[in-house]
């Protein structure tokens, strides 16, 4: 132990006498660098680890066989390439993975999240990642005739999707300005999309309303073709979408599930909202460009109610775009991430921001303290010459008492023989002391003269 702490120590005497020779320095100046020096490379290595992005993201989707799920297992493989791997939490829908995102004490960093479901969260803490695709709501209902207006569901069954999902908060929102309310003629029902299906071919309920967040595609699909099941065509959709602004107009073309049925038989318009790729504020810019980039995999293909390259798209609704995310929409990935590996890019990123920054502090610092101490150094030499100058003023007064002038020389001498002076300033300090001999002998003489 006693042998370390020796080895320690001539180790870092070692460092200062390097010190002190390079920069001609002292002792006290030279600890004074080495613990600069390694302040800055410890904030360095620091941020250098800190800084690195995570290997893992953890994404909050939807229940099994829905779009949502369906997407995010894709995202999953396209990030794998990546050597990131996404851990996919199921969950009811939009307003749970909103819910996810907003409490800090959840282990969460992206979900889906459908516009529209902000309603008494708080999402200061909340970017956009942008819109990754319209999110149609389909009515599915029993009519021998087709329904107009959704006022013209007063009075019936409805299933309305469970709470917690998009689905429900549309529901409600839609039906209350046409004055169908919770506590009203109308039976409203919380109820999953499988369950509503069911209830709405053996007739039990009048109309189901159902959204890709929650319901699977089979479901739609199944709903879609069976004869006796119509798909409600919101013809009041330009209204609807400047009254709720996040909506849009969407369009079920004809023909579009099934060319050879003509299902549907007509253009049918629908109103969705987006869907939207929602991280907390402290994601990862890196990890921000891989999502990003899978979402433009993902989503950038035409679909059937919106075409080529639409999504994924930097729309602004309730919350802000990422400025990482408003970056990548601008003009990409980053240099790094462009051109190289991730874990390569990420590498070299990391230095840049860890260790240029230290050199830009190290340099000047390293110069700063240097430059100090020759200045206070010189500042003390220069003191004592004052002092000698002012002696030898007083020397050549009429009446000077050469005793005390003597004894004031003896003081100035002990005082700069105490001086510890590096090599470096051997010359001024032996002039110095030179310059000091030299009042001697002219103090001598004066004396001399005055006893002839």
């Amino acid at each position: 132990m006693k042998e370390n702490k020796k080895s320690n120590s001539a180790g870092i005497s070692r460092i200062q006498q390097m010190f002190n020779e390079t920069f001609g320095i002292g002792p006290a100046a030279s600890l004074s660098a080495i613990i600069f020096m390694g302040l800055v490379i410890i904030i360095a290595l620091f941020w250098f680890f800190h800084s690195a992005p995570p290997r893992t993201i953890i994404f909050s989707s939807g229940d099994d066989g829905t779009s949502f799920q369906r997407n995010a297992e894709k995202y999953a493989k396209i990030l794998a390439r990546n050597g990131v791997k996404l851990k996919i939490l199921k969950s009811e829908g939009s307003l749970e993975n909103l819910e996810r995102l907003e409490n800090p004490s959840f282990k969460v960093d992206v979900g889906f999240v459908q516009t529209g479901v902000t309603k008494g969260q708080n999402i200061s803490k909340l970017v956009s990642l942008g819109s990754i695709s319209y999110e149609p709501l389909h009515i599915f209902y029993r009519s021998e005739k087709p329904l107009d207006l959704l006022s013209q569901f007063e009075g019936k069954r409805l299933a309305i999707g469970e709470e917690g999902t998009g689905t429900h908060v549309l529901a409600l929102e839609l039906l209350a300005l046409n004055g169908i309310k919770p506590g009203g003629s109308t039976t409203l029902l919380a109820m999953d999309d499988e369950k509503a299906q069911a209830a709405l071919l053996a007739g039990e309920i009048d109309a189901a309303f159902m959204m890709s967040d929650s319901a699977s595609s089979k479901t739609v699909h199944v709903l879609l073709v069976k004869p006796g099941i119509r798909l409600f065509d919101f013809s009041q959709a330009d209204a609807y979408i400047r009254r709720i602004t996040y909506l849009h107009k969407t369009v079920l073309p004809m023909g579009s599930i099934d060319f050879g049925k003509n299902i549907p038989d007509h253009d049918i318009r629908l109103v969705s909202p987006t869907v939207e790729l929602i991280a907390r504020v402290d994601l990862h810019p890196a990890l921000s460009d891989l999502l990003l980039e899978a979402a433009t995999e993902v989503h950038s293909g035409a679909g059937l109610t919106h075409s080529r390259g639409e999504f994924p798209a930097a729309i602004q609704h309730e919350y802000q775009i990422s400025p990482d995310a408003a970056r990548f929409y601008k003009s990409g990935k980053s240099f790094f991430y462009r051109y190289m590996p991730f874990w390569l890019a990420s590498l070299l990123n990391r230095t840049l921001v860890a260790f240029v920054p230290m050199l830009l502090v190290l340099i000047p610092g390293m110069r700063t303290i240097p430059a100090i101490y020759r200045w206070q150094m010189r500042l003390r030499i220069f003191r004592r010459y004052r002092a000698l100058m002012v002696l030898e003023k007083d020397m050549m007064a009429e009446g000077a008492n050469r005793e005390e002038l003597s004894q004031r020389l003896d003081n100035i001498e002990k005082a700069v023989n105490k001086m510890k002076i590096p090599a470096s300033f051997a010359e001024q300090f032996y002039g110095l002391r030179g310059n000091i001999e030299n009042v001697r002998e002219d103090l001598t003489n004066v004396r001399l003269q005055k006893t002839k």
